[in-house]
């Protein structure tokens, strides 16, 4: 790459991903709040956890029926519009989850929560298509996700410290969870509308040389690999290989959200406070910030990216059920730290896989196809993990669960990615 693609590259990067990351780890706090406030709200509410884990799942019933149709809104009007739009609806029903008086409200507000957020992550990997060549994508991706690791890791500190000022103006611990998570989001807007452009044609710390660069990459590519926009957006969804990258993706999250739902309630198991518990937990966060780090950046090294994405789902699997077999506290954690960088790093690689037969808004209708299947893995996470673990009283059943939807999936991206077309580098 030439000084012109170099500088071009490095200045997208700087101004975009920490926008884009900030938003996404708040709406990952926002997301996961609910693993927090579970350790008090359950009993106020008079919930059993299977119940709970119901309505904490009903979060992606509402994100993967909306997430489509928000995607395609998207590609029109913009990810400055949308993304700002997105946030202040996410924030507000946040805020509503504080004062939640029943079981019911709590089904409905997280349903809406869904229907809220919907569309923004997969909105995000397409607005990247529109501003990162190939070869930069997965680098920038995974930068992006780091955000998700630095949710977990500032969640945890904070849910525990949260939970503990329980009494306070006569609020619940849980009340105070939900209400110092949501109104980040509304602050965040008037930020969005203001330094987030719609693409690279209106970004104003772009050169016209950089610009047209960008474009001219961008375009030579798609002509390389012979994509071709579908002229109907939703045909993309019939599309074999979307299908195919659907199931393929839907182990990732599924173990993702299995092991970030329950690794409070595994550490609190160890007998130690919500604070301590909440500081413990930032612990294998970091380490998924520094694997989503590294990861894409070594897989850019390579022509051939997809043992990048199955080697960390085998070694996820492998730690998942060995944290249940060894002996003593120390050395759980420990595993639970190997699995939850493992299980998250491989994912920059697997959204470049898309783009390299989509484009336009047959993409944005793949990402949202994709992601909303995915998530769908939040959903059985939350509900069916929960029910194996009350129908088998055994730790270990659940973990086993979780390992063999990971070696599903790295089977399905082996599968899939030898009839995508080749990868530039190759």
């Amino acid at each position: 790459m030439d000084e012109l693609g170099d500088r071009t590259v490095r200045r997208v990067m700087t101004r975009l991903i920490p926008l884009l990351g900030l938003i996404y780890m708040v709406a990952y706090i926002d997301r996961q709040n609910v693993s927090y406030a579970k350790l008090q709200m359950v009993g106020d509410l008079g919930l059993s956890e299977a119940a709970y884990g119901f309505g904490a799942a009903l979060f992606f019933i509402g994100y993967c029926l909306f997430e489509i149709p928000s995607n395609l809104v998207l590609e029109r009007v913009g990810a400055r519009l949308w993304f700002a739009r997105i946030m202040a609806s996410w924030g507000l029903v946040t805020l509503l989850l504080a004062f939640t008086p029943n079981k019911a409200m709590f089904y409905v507000l997280r349903f809406l929560l869904g229907m809220a957020e919907a569309g923004f992550f997969p909105g995000v990997l397409y607005a990247l298509t529109l501003w990162f060549p190939q070869a930069h994508r997965a680098r920038a991706i995974g930068l992006f996700m780091v955000a998700s690791a630095f949710a977990n890791a500032v969640g945890a500190a904070i849910g525990g410290m949260l939970l503990d000022l329980d009494g306070s103006l006569g609020l619940r611990g849980w009340q105070w969870v939900f209400l110092a998570t949501g109104i980040p989001a509304l602050l965040l807007v008037p930020a969005v509308l203001r330094w987030l452009p719609r693409g690279p044609e209106e970004a104003p710390w772009l050169s016209t040389a950089e610009k047209a660069w960008l474009a001219a990459t961008l375009a030579a590519e798609r002509a390389a690999a012979g994509i071709v926009a579908h002229g109907n957006p939703l045909r993309a969804l019939a599309d074999l290989r979307v299908l195919m990258l659907c199931g393929a993706y839907l182990g990732f999250p599924l173990a993702a959200y299995g092991l970030s739902y329950w690794l409070p309630t595994i550490v609190r198991g160890f007998g130690v406070s919500n604070t301590a518990n909440g500081f413990l937990n930032v612990i294998p966060w970091l380490l998924v910030a520094l694997a989503l780090w590294w990861v894409p950046r070594h897989a850019a090294r390579f022509a051939d990216p997809r043992w990048h994405i199955v080697a960390p789902a085998l070694i996820g699997a492998a730690a998942l059920v060995a944290s249940v077999i060894v002996p003593g506290a120390a050395a759980k954690f420990a595993l639970l730290c190997i699995a939850a960088p493992a299980i998250f790093s491989g994912q920059p690689v697997f959204w470049t896989l898309p783009p390299r037969f989509l484009t336009g808004a047959g993409a944005a209708a793949g990402f949202a196809a994709i992601n909303s299947v995915g998530n769908l893995g939040g959903f059985v996470a939350q509900t069916v993990v929960p029910r194996i673990r009350d129908e088998t009283g055994s730790d270990l059943a659940p973990m086993l669960f979780l390992a063999v939807c990971l070696l599903l999936a790295a089977g399905a991206v082996l599968l899939v990615e030898r009839r995508l077309p080749r990868h530039p580098r190759a």
